[in-house]
């Protein structure tokens, strides 16, 4: 809308014109939460459209009656500035609302009221996420892959075994016209197993190629349909359906169903989602391998079958060898079919013995090719074996060093440490600490460094990683005042340390260096061989002079009684961090005087308030026995080692 504004400066006031555009913001909750106002001065145009306007109107007389201000009409507030930059964001919606005619009058554009423009919010842009949409890593869909790779192993392996054995190679084989026998139960589940998954694969979420999750109905079809719905559609052909409407179903059609080892391709794309579990890689690289030799044993045995039926070879196929040795020969029955022959079980497993044996290496001789339909299958059979040996088991020695690949670090880590002992002389004292101290830490982390692992992550990611992996110091009473920002810098700051027994954390007059929290295990502290407290799970030990950097000389020896996990604040990171957090500095100095369990500043008046706390905290099991301590004059323990 176009008004007169008034300007005001001191007691004098002037007046301009300008167009004004007010639009409400709302939040999620659709509440307006403030407003947006624009405003572009119009004077000049103004001022052309009516040029015999007086210095002063009604409407200035009016105003100066009422509030006894002085009104000068000019074009536009002193010091404005009419040309300034307007931000695209806030008034892109402005441009286009005025138009300079060719008579030189102003006009509001019909755009003004034609279609609104775009009101903006104040919220979270949220997921479009369409009705009955199922989630691509959801447990739901990870549990239907897994089951629609069992169906298309099952189907693997009966499709061409049904081919070439029951159908192709039956006794029945002079009649191609013979109908087969009723599927079975499995069959036709696994037929409706696949169309459900053509209907689930239509309403499942994917990945862009720009990284983002697609949750949009409309947009997953299309996806679907220009990737993987051909051929998931000729795997689910119901051929075995047909048996419901009373379709004989011959050899022609049968052999048709062995497109649906397409759906193989599906399993080559899924792959690489399981390449970290090296154990699941393996299983299936060694499914797909004797995948392979189940179907060369099909195709063998279907070339053997053939050869028998052709007049001039029918006497020096293998098949015909294998009935001879085991003394069922061919012969021809009724209605001039072949019979006889060995067993379907015998067949099967000589075929599978020399397509096992082709691909792994070049045969015995026991069961070889004679005709050239069985040489030149024999011929095809080396040259994938070849190839398989260079894919799947090279792919196998991979995955089996990844397997052991931790186990190697430990054994190359410990001859290093064995090594440098044994360059260095150390005594075996310190021999058996260190090594102690490296086994057991190993067993704790397993070898990861968190601090190498975590630091290509963003600085937002490993403040959050931190704040997990340290919230039990963290969800001290000393750190509830602290805002979240000052939380999330001090645990990138928190380190953890181990400690074996009898070993010492902290000597007396050493310069402490950090504020400790006793994670697990107990510890003591001793001064002059005088136990002055026992520290377990939950205890906190340090200094309290934390405003000035001064070296703080430590009151007492720490020693760990037990394996002791521990964390720590160093504190040259601690002062810089309350440096950036004033509000909270006073508050953490304050209040640390009254959490720590152990104050180990030297001057402080530690034997006294140890006492104290050592009387009434429950005293953690210490390995010495009991014999071994004395009563000292003060009444305290002491250590007659």
């Amino acid at each position: 809308m176009a008004c007169k504004c008034v300007f005001y400066v001191g007691q004098l006031c002037t007046q301009f014109w300008c167009l004004l555009d007010i639009v409400p913001i709302k939040n999620e909750k659709g509440e307006v939460v403030l407003f947006l106002v624009s405003h572009k001065d119009i004077t000049d145009k103004k001022k052309e459209q009516n040029p015999e306007q007086g210095p002063e109107t009604g409407e200035e007389k009016s105003l100066h009656e009422e509030t006894g201000l002085e009104v000068h009409q000019v074009t536009r507030p002193p010091g404005f500035n009419a040309n300034r930059r307007r931000s695209r964001a806030v008034l892109y919606h402005l441009s286009g609302h005025l138009q300079k005619q060719d008579k030189s009058k102003l006009k509001i554009n019909n755009n003004m009221f034609g279609e609104k423009p775009p009101i903006p919010e104040y919220k979270v842009a949220a997921i479009q996420k369409s009705r009955f949409i199922l989630l691509h890593y959801g447990t739901f869909k990870a549990g239907w892959d897994w089951l629609i790779l069992l169906a298309t192993f099952y189907v693997a392996v009966t499709v061409p075994y049904n081919v070439c054995f029951t159908v192709g190679g039956g006794r029945d084989e002079g009649n191609t016209n013979a109908p087969r026998s009723p599927p079975s139960v499995s069959d036709i589940l696994v037929e409706i197993l696949f169309i459900l998954d053509i209907v689930l694969n239509f309403r499942t979420t994917f990945v862009s190629t720009s990284g983002q999750v697609v949750y949009d109905a409309r947009s997953i079809c299309v996806h679907y349909v220009t990737t993987w719905l051909f051929v998931d559609l000729i795997a689910a052909l119901p051929f075995d359906l047909l048996y419901a409407f009373n379709v004989s179903v011959y050899f022609g059609v049968n052999l048709l169903k062995t497109v649906r080892l397409l759906r193989l391709l599906r399993l080559l794309q899924k792959l690489e989602r399981y390449s970290q579990y090296s154990a699941v890689v393996l299983t299936l690289l060694m499914s797909m391998f004797g995948l392979l030799a189940h179907w060369m044993a099909c195709v063998w045995y279907f070339i053997g079958r053939r050869e028998i039926g052709s007049p001039g070879s029918w006497d020096i196929g293998w098949l015909h060898e294998l009935a001879k040795r085991l003394g069922t020969p061919y012969f021809l029955g009724g209605m001039g079919f072949l019979a006889g022959g060995p067993s379907m079980r015998s067949s099967y497993v000589t075929s599978l013995y020399f397509a096992l044996s082709s691909l792994t290496s070049v045969g015995f001789g026991n069961v070889s090719a004679n005709t050239d339909s069985e040489k030149i299958f024999s011929i095809c059979t080396m040259l994938i074996g070849a190839l398989m040996h260079a894919v799947v088991f090279g792919n196998v020695t991979a995955i089996i060093q990844r397997m052991y690949s931790r186990r190697s670090l430990y054994h190359t880590r410990t001859k290093d440490l064995k090594d440098f002992i044994r360059v260095h002389r150390l005594p075996k004292a310190l021999e058996q600490r260190m090594l102690e101290c490296f086994q057991t830490m190993w067993s704790v982390n397993n070898g990861i460094d968190v601090s190498e692992l975590l630091k290509d992550f963003p600085d937002e990611l490993r403040a959050d990683i931190a704040m997990h992996l340290n919230k039990e110091l963290l969800q001290l009473p000393l750190f509830e005042s602290a805002s979240r920002g000052c939380l999330r810098s001090l645990s990138l700051i928190i380190k953890t340390s181990f400690c074996a027994p009898g070993e010492f954390l902290i000597r007396q007059g050493d310069a402490l260096q950090a504020i400790y929290f006793v994670c697990s295990g107990s510890m003591e502290v001793l001064k002059d061989n005088t136990v002055l407290a026992i520290l377990g799970k939950g205890d906190l030990i340090g200094s309290d002079s934390l405003t000035k950097e001064q070296v703080i000389k430590t009151n007492a020896n720490v020693k760990a009684l037990t394996y002791c996990d521990l964390q720590y604040i160093s504190l040259k990171g601690l002062r810089e961090v309350l440096r950036l957090y004033p509000e909270y500095a006073q508050k953490f100095i304050s209040e640390i005087q009254h959490d720590l369990t152990y104050n180990l500043r030297e001057g402080h008046g530690a034997d006294v308030s140890a006492s104290s706390r050592f009387s009434r905290r429950a005293v953690a099991p210490v390995p010495a026995p009991p014999s071994s301590w004395s009563t000292g004059l003060d009444g305290s323990l002491r250590s007659e080692e």
